[in-house]
């Protein structure tokens, strides 16, 4: 296993293993959680521009419209910041873009982000540097930083399913809030992204069991 500075960084299934071996060790309700769940998805993904492009493309409409939108966008060659910047309000508004998605699109091409360097920049560096651009939430930096980069010790305690799954694997009389919800996964270092994953599906799991909206 790799690390970016002091970071664990997942580059296989079998780092998402030790990750879930250590967690279960740790946590009984973890270890309740495997034995549903059987073994975790990798879930990485590419890093990039083209990533957080779609991942705009994505907010706020449905999966359908967000694939169909992006497939329009990628036969246009409309997936990388020169392109972007040059197709100007009208190419992007033809692929079906809102004004503010154009708005954000062409902020990220202007961003003059250094993607290779992420690639060795802390999490917390990572998430500030995208966060400073209109468009990146924390939930989205945070999810790049966990499947773009790899990186096996950042949670996104803004999720809704997460929470959820939390309420229901932890009993909790609620879904935790994101500020104790971040405090809870303290705990779960230096594995936090094994934990999401572990929670993700095992909100599936319960979702499937229990018809959960």
């Amino acid at each position: 296993m790799e690390e970016v500075l002091a970071e664990r960084v997942i580059r296989g299934d079998g780092c998402v293993a030790e990750g879930a071996e250590w967690l279960a060790a740790r946590e009984p309700r973890f270890a309740f959680a495997l034995e549903r769940t059987g073994a975790l998805p990798l879930r990485l993904r590419p890093d990039g521009f083209a990533q957080l492009l779609s991942a705009i493309v994505s907010q706020q409409v449905s999966v359908a419209s967000a694939s169909a939108i992006w497939a329009r966008m990628q036969a246009a060659g409309l997936h990388e910041p020169g392109a972007v910047l040059a197709a100007g309000d009208a190419g992007l508004r033809a692929v079906g873009l809102s004004r503010q998605k154009i708005r954000y699109a062409q902020e990220l091409a202007r961003a003059g982000i250094d993607y290779d360097a992420l690639r060795g920049a802390s999490s917390d560096r990572v998430i500030a540097t995208l966060t400073a651009v209109p468009g990146i939430g924390v939930w989205t930096a945070e999810v790049y930083a966990m499947f773009s980069l790899g990186r096996a010790d950042v949670f996104a305690p803004g999720d809704l399913a997460l929470q959820e799954s939390a309420r229901l694997l932890f009993a909790l009389e609620a879904r935790p809030r994101e500020a104790a919800f971040r405090a809870m996964a303290g705990s779960w270092t230096p594995w936090r992204s094994v934990a999401a994953r572990i929670l993700w599906a095992y909100y599936r799991v319960a979702k499937d069991r229990e018809g959960i909206a």
